[in-house]
């Protein structure tokens, strides 16, 4: 995929990103600060100027479709949209009017369309675990950190569907968590507590498929992890920490009683995001040995059944 290609699938994933019209303020500058980090990446498009087209309206999904003549291009370009238009609970009317559309512009079969709809519905609206469970500190230490090398690993695989199974594994870390400490949580508040530390659920995954795809990893599917592997380490160990960070702040959260302020969630996360970050190094041969032995179909029974 040449660079002019790579703008097009992320113009597609921006227009995806605002396409319900209701983004709040804190996702939209999320997704403005993702534009501009990616931007300074090697050889990458220029991201900030692809947000700044999509946000004014200078662009559409019929002229980055244009851009793209490989069939396998336009499928991926579609189910990097049905995931950033399902990251933050499944479509509403309006996306759904622009999958429609953008299904048509890129000339897609139908029945394929709909498939990566359905599994992408699953995943987002997949439940909260019903298991009771009293753990430990350590255990809850323990059970944050399996997570976060979980979510590392999915960053490594290279379908895009799976890159999707990340959040839903992280509400079902913070149900976990809460549950742990006598608080029965729904996904409605979990979204609203990582909102609030600043994990904005689309903007997280527009980083991730962005990082993935400037790594030459998605869509790989027949090479597995091969060439990508090395390039896509940066998005790994971006799932790793933020999976940690917000593991270890819902701990922190919950066992005080849900007292912390807002201005204090948002500096306790950014202060164990950087720790987390200098701990990743630590296990990045457990993400990739872990990655090595995952496939989609894996990730998917994780989010249904874990």
């Amino acid at each position: 995929m040449n660079a002019r290609e790579q703008e097009a699938v992320l113009t597609i994933a921006l227009l995806a990103a605002f396409a319900d019209g209701a983004k709040d303020e804190r996702e939209r500058e999320e997704i403005k600060r993702i534009a501009e980090s990616l931007t300074g990446e090697p050889n990458a498009p220029q991201m900030s100027q692809l947000y700044q087209n999509v946000l004014l309206k200078r662009v559409n999904a019929a002229q980055a479709a244009a851009v793209l003549t490989d069939p396998s291009h336009r499928q991926l370009a579609y189910e990097m949209a049905v995931c950033v238009c399902d990251a933050d609970a499944a479509t509403n009317p309006a996306e759904q009017k622009f999958l429609q559309e953008l299904r048509g512009v890129l000339g897609l079969d139908t029945q394929q369309a709909v498939l990566v709809e359905k599994d992408a519905a699953a995943l987002a609206d997949a439940p909260l675990s019903n298991t009771q469970a009293t753990l430990s500190d350590a255990e809850l230490d323990k059970y944050i950190l399996n997570h976060s090398i979980v979510n590392g690993a999915i960053e490594l695989l290279p379908q895009s569907l799976a890159t999707m199974a990340i959040i839903p594994l992280q509400i079902k870390m913070v149900y976990r968590i809460g549950q742990a400490y006598g608080f029965q949580l729904d996904k409605g508040h979990i979204r609203e507590f990582l909102a609030t530390a600043g994990v904005g659920l689309t903007s997280q995954y527009v980083e991730q498929i962005g990082r993935k795809l400037l790594g030459g990893l998605l869509g790989s599917v027949a090479g597995g992890l091969g060439r990508g592997l090395g390039r896509a380490t940066a998005g790994a160990a971006f799932s790793f920490a933020t999976t940690y960070a917000l593991g270890q702040l819902a701990k922190r959260y919950y066992s005080g009683g849900r007292q912390m302020s807002t201005a204090l969630i948002q500096q306790t996360y950014q202060s164990l995001l950087g720790q987390a970050k200098q701990l990743q190094g630590q296990y990045a041969s457990e993400i990739q040995h872990k990655a090595s032995g995952l496939d989609a179909a894996q990730v998917m029974s994780m989010v249904k059944n874990t």
